[in-house]
């Protein structure tokens, strides 16, 4: 763990002052959570006015002068109006370097459209590298984000990436839970989060399982086999989002008919997109818990649905990039995942 995590919320300022030139601004995805980072780093969310022309084109503007300054923009480019999510970043961006700011850091603890990071068939596009290129274009500086669905978009930019993990949140989060660890196996949903389940695995001592699944059709997927000991064992599987929740949820009957005892689910974004809460309401789960990266709605806390904040997370890491110290040994950096 790095020396400087500041749990607790601690002041930042006993190590190092804030200079004037920082300038955290917010999209209208998350002002939740972007307000919760600028209570930990001691500053103000500042002024941006972002609208909508009659037709449906966004406009933006900054209240007061970003010349320059250090702007860090937050937004998490997810939710219903992804599409909007993603031009805020782009056009705030233009607006800011048109007004002659120092840098512009995006802060996306949700990068959208990265599902789509290969060509798995003919035709097809590669979504993911299109937005790292409009982010470049637009004249973004860094961005800092938050479990890639593969860590290699990062080689999609040419600009710096600070590629954070939630995934020592998660093991303190299990730990709390003072389950019977040599009963317990952390299952990767799928060959590709393997290396990442290992990781999970590893800070909470506990074994590891991989599901082999199968597609039968697009956004699909079935288990085929489970490589590893889940008879009778707790069971956690963590993945780096859940959208319509029909794959784990699938997912997870097939682990139960495989003998899985108590299983808990997990992922870092919680998207959540039409039967997905009440699909997890009905699974024979313990309990799903994901992080605050993509809004959380209060009405879902209060079932099986539980949420972490990575506000403390992303906070150190703005500080790390404003103070130029390194990031790379900061709690919850990238674990090489």
């Amino acid at each position: 763990m790095a020396e400087a995590h500041f749990k607790n919320l601690k002041d930042l300022h006993e190590l190092a002052p804030m200079k004037k030139n920082l300038k955290l601004y917010t999209g209208t995805s998350n002002p939740e959570l972007a307000q919760e980072i600028a209570d930990v780093l001691h500053v103000e969310l500042q002024g941006l006015t972002l609208e909508k022309f009659s037709n449906g084109e966004i406009y933006a503007r900054y209240d007061e002068s970003v010349r320059g300054s250090d702007v860090f923009f937050i937004q998490s480019v997810a939710g219903t109006n992804v599409n909007d999510m993603l031009m805020e970043v782009l056009i705030s961006c233009d607006a800011a370097k048109r007004a002659s700011c120092r840098t512009f850091t995006a802060v996306l603890p949700h990068y959208g459209y990265a599902r789509q990071d290969r060509k798995a068939a003919p035709r097809e596009p590669i979504t993911a590298r299109l937005v790292a290129n409009l982010l470049e274009t637009a004249g973004c500086d860094r961005v800092i984000t938050l479990d890639l669905h593969q860590g290699q978009i990062q080689g999609f930019f040419d600009i710096p990436v600070n590629h954070l993990t939630a995934l020592p949140l998660f093991a303190e989060y299990y730990k709390e839970k003072d389950l019977d660890w040599d009963n317990t196996v952390v299952v990767s949903p799928d060959v590709g989060r393997a290396k990442a389940a290992k990781k999970l695995s590893d800070m909470l001592g506990c074994s590891l399982a991989i599901a082999h699944k199968g597609r039968p059709k697009h956004n699909m997927a079935e288990v085929m086999a489970v490589i590893g000991d889940i008879d009778g064992k707790t069971c956690i599987i963590n993945d780096d989002m859940i959208d319509t929740a029909g794959t784990l949820c699938g997912s997870v009957k097939e682990l139960k008919a495989k003998g899985a005892g108590d299983i808990y689910v997990g992922a870092t974004h919680g998207i959540f997109s039409g039967p997905a809460i009440q699909r997890l309401e009905d699974a024979p789960i313990v309990e799903c818990v994901v992080t605050d990266a993509v809004p959380c709605d209060e009405a879902h806390a209060s079932g099986r649905i539980k949420y972490i904040s990575v506000a403390n997370e992303i906070a150190e890491a703005i500080y790390h990039v404003y103070t130029e110290s390194s990031v790379s040994g900061m709690f919850g950096a990238d674990l090489t995942l």
